[in-house]
């Protein structure tokens, strides 16, 4: 559990050390007084509540993160399409166009959402997903599998540890919904 002090709030806020002080005191914000000095600190938790509720803005490092999609196509033009579908929903999105740089960006970037082509020249993506799967197995990493390989193909990627597979071709209204549900999980 990370705490923060009065001064670090006051700070964060832009308002002086008695306001926080007071603020705790008269129990708008939830603080706790260390025993012998008795100084105070809040759980982040507490102050991002306190934030929101007093329509206060938040500091970028307790901003909500804005999910980010990594696409691993080696066809640009359809990793750039993905692209484009994928900012217009409001995402950020970075392209790998094969296996190794996407190794690259997930351990750079650590994206929330990884789509992935399964015909790539150098190592396929059945390979990428051991890999993620093996190294980033606690990030949180969702795999959308979009390829035109057959259904068989595209269940053996889930099997291996994708989360959802998509054929293509595909509509843009499958592509958003399917990456939509992966992210509310």
């Amino acid at each position: 559990m990370k705490t923060l002090t009065s001064g670090e709030i006051a700070k964060y806020c832009d308002v002086n050390l008695r306001t926080v002080i007071r603020w705790i005191d008269s129990g708008r914000l939830k603080g706790f007084k260390l025993p012998g000095g008795g100084n105070n600190r809040v759980t982040e938790e507490d102050f991002v509540n306190f934030l929101k509720e007093n329509s206060l803005p938040l500091p970028p490092k307790y901003a909500p993160q804005q999910p980010s999609v990594l696409i691993v196509d080696d066809e640009l033009q359809m990793a750039k399409s993905i692209s484009r579908v994928v900012t217009r929903a409001g995402y950020k999105s970075m392209i790998a166009t094969d296996p190794f740089k996407a190794g690259s960006l997930l351990s750079s970037y650590k994206p929330s959402l990884m789509t992935l082509d399964l015909s790539m020249p150098g190592a396929d993506g059945f390979e990428v997903i051991e890999f993620a799967r093996k190294e980033f197995a606690d990030s949180g990493l969702k795999i959308l599998v979009i390829s035109a390989l057959d259904e068989g193909k595209r269940q053996k990627a889930v099997e291996l540890g994708a989360d959802a597979a998509l054929g293509k071709p595909f509509s843009n209204k499958d592509l958003l919904s399917a990456i939509e549900a992966l992210l509310r999980d």
